[in-house]
């Protein structure tokens, strides 16, 4: 496994539109284990592909230690309530701000062995995998700071 570089707000590749993943290859998978050592080591609690310069629908989660969630072409497919909670990115070193997020959220994606799952999370894990998925589509957590 390897750190990769984190990339910071301004970089480009931060506001693109990431590619599904059409076979979960060997990359794939040192990607999801590459990402989740740079995330661990960054303190995080999620981390998607393009913060790490690959334009691929990949994510990994941890609100849990030692209880890691790899997400390849996650699509969140139900929400619900509404929680209004403090936010930062490792793209974005020392920013915080409140944003508005679901309470609840299901996402649907494939697991490293390419099998189809469902999650489903509430507070912290829901608002992480809501941040994370944004990524992928160049979107960040600035875009939903609350009025």
């Amino acid at each position: 496994m390897a750190k990769l570089r984190i990339l910071k707000y301004g970089d480009d590749t931060l506001r693109k539109v990431c590619r599904p993943v059409e076979t979960v290859t060997p990359r794939i998978l040192t990607l999801l284990d590459d990402m989740l050592e740079t995330m661990r080591a960054a303190d995080g609690v999620g981390l998607a592909a393009p913060q790490v310069g690959v334009l691929r629908r990949v994510v990994v989660v941890e609100v849990e230690a030692g209880h890691p969630i790899e997400l390849i072409n996650p699509k969140i497919i139900a929400y619900a309530g509404e929680q209004r909670e403090q936010e930062g990115c490792l793209s974005l070193p020392n920013e915080w701000g409140t944003t508005v997020r679901p309470a609840h959220v299901t996402v649907r994606a494939l697991d490293r062995n390419g099998k189809e799952f469902e999650i489903t999370g509430s507070d912290l894990l829901a608002r992480a995998l809501c941040h994370e998925i944004d990524h992928l589509d160049g979107k960040l957590f600035i875009d939903r700071l609350a009025k």
